[in-house]
């Protein structure tokens, strides 16, 4: 059945898609069944509408030594150029859109866009932020963000939007890892306010975090399908057989215990209607690797400052559509989108823009000592990215032949300048 959406409440349409460290042959040429997926829930609408704002998000965006080494604006750069005019190549009326913000660091970026005759025009207060949670803080893994605020239409402060894009830790056994990283994210990953002071992510209207977050699929020994990941690749086909998969979803699981405060406050859609993103063969578009089990590493969640605490299954914020798209076949993970209907906003002018409502037993704080470790890791980047860079260079694409190649080299020279000091004391 379809429903009418008034004019005033946003359409925002989030993408994310690790694309396996490949640089700017990440991507294939036509990104429509990705970036316009308005075509497919023309059925939840009475009338088609173009997306207000669109966020899109890449982890492993080329190759990690050189992300490291902070070679990545190329990358960026030829990404949002594809991306804009794929866009607007397929919007729905041939809407315009701007670029409103990007930011990448390490191999995670994130580009947001808007609607020119809409949220484009009004944007203000655009502000990015970055963080690293690798070892000694590198942007191995880490996000990145982008905050901006929208005037009300009858004047006032309007409301914030903030967007995150995450990479964190893999592995199955890293959950105490993974849970870490985003407390540290929570703590470092900050904004200015209007006092100068800074603030949490947190400290917005409407939330939205999208990425590689890497919780897997881990079943109990008893289960049938533990020792046979090809099977559990056959039935994720089933729509019933990953009603029965989702609860051994890690990040699910975790979520669901009463002193968790992972991912506060936070709403997902059923992303079992979907199947698991990961972990594909290259050049695949439908057959799992061996190697792990099929998992949910990527998702998209969200909030907005009509949800509370009491009710975190329900929200102000409607998710029309949250689904893989198979078809791209050049990562080991498929690409994931979403497309949420914002609450409509008060009619009412307010000095100040609404906040997210927390319970009172969470009070997030922006970690004393944040600068001080995101450059500390942005010092380790640099150098272990050039170190990395060089040795890839000595073994033409390999690291290890490069060391191995340094090492000979040294030796070579070790050995020549003992025979010319021996000779010299003839």
């Amino acid at each position: 059945m379809s429903q009418a959406v008034p004019p005033n409440r946003l359409l925002v349409q989030i993408a994310s898609y690790n694309t396996n460290l490949q640089g700017e042959n990440g991507l294939p040429q036509d990104l429509v069944d990705w970036l316009s997926p308005t075509l497919q829930v023309s059925s939840f609408l009475s009338h088609q509408r173009p997306a207000d704002i669109i966020a899109v998000g890449f982890q492993e965006l080329l190759p990690l030594h050189l992300g490291l080494s902070g070679f990545s604006k190329k990358v960026i750069e030829n990404r949002n150029a594809h991306i804009l005019a794929q866009i607007e190549a397929n919007a729905l009326n041939k809407e315009r859109y701007a670029l409103i913000a990007k930011i990448v660091n390490g191999g995670v970026a994130l580009l947001l866009y808007a609607r020119d005759a809409g949220v484009a025009r009004t944007a203000c207060d655009v502000q990015t932020s970055w963080t690293g949670t690798g070892p000694g803080y590198m942007a191995n893994k880490g996000a990145v963000g982008v905050r901006f605020r929208v005037p009300g239409e009858s004047g006032g402060a309007g409301e914030i939007f903030t967007f995150v894009c995450a990479h964190l830790t893999a592995h199955a056994e890293n959950v105490a890892r993974r849970i870490s990283d985003w407390h540290h994210i929570v703590g470092t990953l900050l904004f200015p306010s209007p006092a100068g002071t800074p603030t949490t992510l947190y400290d917005t209207s409407h939330l939205f975090l999208l990425g590689d977050l890497n919780f897997r699929v881990v079943l109990p020994p008893e289960h049938p399908l533990k020792r046979a990941p090809a099977a559990i690749g056959e039935a994720l086909s089933s729509q019933s057989a990953r009603d029965e998969l989702k609860e051994y979803d890690q990040l699910l699981c975790e979520r669901r215990l009463p002193s968790s405060r992972l991912f506060m406050c936070l709403r997902e859609g059923e992303f079992w209607k979907f199947k698991c993103s990961y972990k594909y063969y290259l050049g695949e578009v439908d057959k799992y690797s061996a190697k792990r089990n099929p998992s949910w590493t990527d998702r998209i969640l969200y909030t907005t400052y009509t949800d509370t605490p009491d009710t975190p299954e329900h929200s102000g914020i409607t998710n029309l559509l949250y689904t893989s798209i198979p078809g791209y076949t050049t990562s080991d993970h498929k690409p994931i989108v979403s497309l949420l209907l914002l609450p409509a906003p008060s009619t009412t002018p307010a000095p100040a823009p609404p906040l997210l409502c927390l319970p009172a037993h969470y009070v997030p704080a922006p970690d004393p000592h944040a600068t001080l470790k995101r450059y500390t890791g942005r010092v380790l980047d640099r150098v272990i990215g050039c170190v990395w860079g060089i040795f890839t260079l000595l073994g033409a694409g390999s690291l290890l032949v490069g060391v191995f190649n340094f090492v000979l080299g040294l030796g070579a020279w070790g050995w020549w300048r003992a025979k010319v000091n021996g000779e010299g004391t003839v």
